[in-house]
């Protein structure tokens, strides 16, 4: 499948989640033309450090839109699968198009419980804590237990490397696991770094 790509490093969509954004660039504003003028597929990827597209991204349906007075788009997407760059191709817009093969991670048959929700929230909570994060946990635990972990990697400042590692998981249970070790590491780290300090 043909898809243009919006490289943006730390927003990260995951299947099943939903990402507002703003596009004011005129190159984006071309590629939310072309993806309304077809199956509103748009793909969201990041690159590495010498700016190299990662190797697998996530399609987003744009299910809802509007056109500012000023020429932009607000957008709202919606993550339906992880994708794999199969090669870019040559350039005919000012945005970037690949061709991509669509990637089915199958989601674990048995959900998180409640006793992994309360240990995330719990880990979560002091991660906030330290990061000095204005977040209501009663907001998020209203969340649906499988839709937790996503919406906690997307909206963290986590590197984007880490966000990459998350992206990349196949199955809920190994992306619980890893969420849990990235929030355990950040919140070791940041309590280092202040003992060092004081």
């Amino acid at each position: 499948m043909e898809i243009p790509i919006f490289p943006l490093n730390g927003a990260v969509l995951f299947p099943g989640t939903s990402l507002p954004l703003n596009i004011f660039e005129e190159r984006y504003i071309e590629m939310v033309d072309y993806a309304l003028s077809r199956e509103r597929f748009i793909g969201m990827i990041q690159s590495d450090q010498k700016n190299n597209l990662y190797n697998i991204g996530c399609i987003g349906k744009i299910h809802s839109f509007s056109e500012t007075a000023d020429g932009r788009y607000l957008i709202s997407l919606q993550g339906t699968n992880c994708f794999k760059v199969k090669k870019e191709l040559k350039k005919k817009y000012k945005f970037r198009l690949i061709e991509a093969e669509a990637l089915d991670f199958v989601e674990d048959k048995n959900s998180l419980n409640e006793k992994q929700k309360d240990s995330l929230l719990e880990r979560y909570s002091q991660y906030i804590k330290i990061k000095k994060i204005n977040l209501s946990l009663e907001d998020i635990q209203k969340i649906d237990v499988n839709q937790i972990i996503k919406f906690i990697a997307m909206i963290s400042p986590f590197s984007d490397v880490e966000k990459q590692v998350l992206l990349e998981t196949e199955n809920l249970s190994d992306f619980y696991k890893k969420l849990q070790s990235i929030l355990e590491l950040e919140i070791v780290e940041d309590n280092n770094h202040n003992k060092t300090i004081n």
